[in-house]
């Protein structure tokens, strides 16, 4: 008990400019929560999810605005060392978590084989959100943060040809009155790396049985590139941030909206 306290305790005070005051300006910045909210905190064993967690108790603790916390671990096909140290992380933590099984490894290896990254990803988020209005929850929390938001921007822009990122929320288009959060949306992963060693906590890396085998990991090459970028200007990461909000459109050849795409000479 005295364990967790000390965690909860880093959160708020020796992590506070890094961790606590960003979660909570992204609470408020992107209007995340509201009361009544029911929330299915959605924890995969490694370190975002599990500080995700620990931040959305301490502001369920702490808040005046009500809202009430489920925490769930899809177990994807874990193998049972994973699965073990997953439930042991949840007991340091005082973190109660409720285990539900599916098969999405086994199905999305054979559907295939070659990529089965993207298959595996819509199967979970369809499972977690099948899952969580199951539990009633109107909401699921997922443990996304600042860097995997300019990562995903500069992956779409280099390999998919569009400039997208990763909204800090969304509705849902198969579970109507369902959204998606990313409360860590402006904490960097650095300051969770030294959280989890501050703390001396070991997570799970990436944990799945089929990403393990890909040898050519384009996140992996963004990440590398971003590091050499950033020899030449440190705020490279916080420009490409900026540019997400900043996006002026008179000065775009063409963008969509509502399915329709508008071009400049459009206007």
């Amino acid at each position: 008990m005295e364990q967790v306290k000390e965690i909860e305790k880093s959160i708020i005070k020796k992590y506070r400019k890094d961790i606590w005051s960003k979660f909570t300006k992204g609470i408020k910045d992107y209007k995340l929560i509201k009361k009544g909210d029911s929330i299915a905190v959605c924890i995969s064993g490694g370190k975002d999810s599990f500080l995700l967690a620990k931040c959305l108790q301490e502001l369920q603790r702490h808040s005046k605005i009500k809202f009430n916390l489920k925490f769930i671990v899809m177990n994807p096909g874990y193998k049972k060392d994973n699965l073990k140290q997953i439930k042991e992380n949840a007991e340091i933590l005082n973190i109660p978590i409720e285990i539900f099984n599916t098969n999405i490894f086994a199905v999305a290896k054979k559907l295939n084989k070659e990529k089965p990254c993207y298959m595996c990803a819509r199967m979970r988020r369809g499972y977690l959100y099948d899952y969580a209005k199951k539990l009633k929850c109107n909401k699921i929390a997922l443990g996304h943060h600042f860097n995997d938001v300019i990562e995903t921007t500069l992956l779409s822009i280099i390999y998919g040809g569009e400039f997208k990122t990763m909204l800090p929320k969304l509705k849902s288009k198969n579970f109507k009155k369902m959204q998606l959060i990313r409360p860590l949306y402006l904490v960097e992963e650095e300051a969770i790396i030294n959280w989890a060693k501050y703390n001396d906590l070991k997570f799970l890396g990436c944990s799945c049985e089929l990403t393990s085998k890909e040898t050519d990991s384009k996140r992996k090459l963004i990440k590398e590139l971003i590091k050499e970028l950033k020899k030449d200007n440190k705020y490279i990461e916080y420009n490409i941030f900026k540019s997400t909000h900043n996006v002026n459109l008179k000065t775009l050849i063409s963008y969509k909206k509502k399915n329709k795409t508008i071009q400049f000479l459009d206007n």
